[in-house]
C-alpha cells in the first residue's frame, strides 16, 4: 500500500462541481492498492495512520495524532501513486490493484480507521475529482505500507 498524507487546515472534494466530502483541520489521505497487498495489511494502515503524530504539541514538536487533536481525514483513492515512470515518458500503472479488489480494500481501511477513533470523509472511488486543501506546514508524507 502507498499512500501521500497531507496535514491541512481544511480541503474540499468534489465531482462535476458538487461538493462531496469537506474537512476542517486534519490529513488528506491519498491511498493506493498495489498488487499482492493483503486485506491485513488495511488493518496495519488504519491503526498507524490514526497515532501517527504529525501535529504540533504545545512546545511546537510532533507529537500529536489526528485523534488528539480533534481532526478527520478525506481519504481518497489514487491509484497513481502507483506509477512506474522507469521506461517511457507515459506512465505505468501496472503495480495497482485492480479496480474491484482496491475499491474493497479502500473503503475497508476507511471503516478500519473509523472504528479507530477518527472521523473519515471519503472521496468518490474511480471518479475525477477537484480537491482543494489549504495545508498546514507543508507536512507531507509518502508512505509505503509493507506486511
Amino acid at each position: 500500500m502507498l499512500a501521500t498524507i497531507q496535514r491541512v487546515n481544511s480541503a474540499q472534494l468534489s465531482v462535476n462541481g458538487k461538493t462531496i466530502s469537506q474537512i476542517g483541520k486534519g490529513l488528506v489521505v491519498y491511498f493506493c492498492v498495489e498488487k499482492g497487498d493483503d486485506i491485513a495489511l488495511c488493518d496495519v494502515f488504519a491503526r498507524k495512520l490514526s497515532k501517527l503524530r504529525i501535529f504540533a504539541d504545545g512546545n511546537g514538536k510532533m507529537n500529536l495524532s489526528v485523534t488528539d487533536v480533534g481532526g478527520e481525514v478525506l481519504f481518497v483513492s489514487q491509484f497513481t501513486l502507483a506509477a512506474d515512470l522507469s521506461a517511457g515518458n507515459r506512465p505505468s500503472f501496472v503495480n495497482a490493484e485492480s479496480p474491484s479488489r482496491a475499491e474493497q480494500m479502500y473503503l475497508h481501511t476507511a471503516q478500519l480507521l473509523a472504528e479507530y477513533g477518527v472521523p473519515v470523509q471519503l472521496g468518490v472511488f474511480g471518479a475525477d475529482m477537484t480537491i482543494v486543501q489549504s495545508n498546514d506546514g507543508p507536512v507531507t508524507i509518502n508512505w509505503e505500507a509493507k506486511q
